[in-house]
């Protein structure tokens, strides 16, 4: 899956966990990724967020970093 993909699908889940202020936001969104998405589409997020994780929204980009330092 591309990265540009995996960024629309993770800031559309921010985006649900967003009215929950942006500390629950974060976590809420590393929680769902967490839990639903495959391994190779965690591990390719994880990748994108080396290169630089442009087009991230911030909560969401807190949300992979959590991913990243476990």
């Amino acid at each position: 899956m591309s990265p540009d993909k995996l960024v629309m699908m993770a800031n559309q889940i921010g985006r649900f966990f967003v009215a929950q202020g942006p500390d629950q936001a974060a976590q809420g969104t590393a929680e769902h990724i967490r839990q639903f998405w495959d391994p190779r589409m965690r591990a390719a997020i994880l990748e994108h967020l080396a290169a630089g994780g442009e087009g991230l929204d911030p909560h969401v980009r807190r949300a992979v970093e959590m991913l990243r330092d476990g």
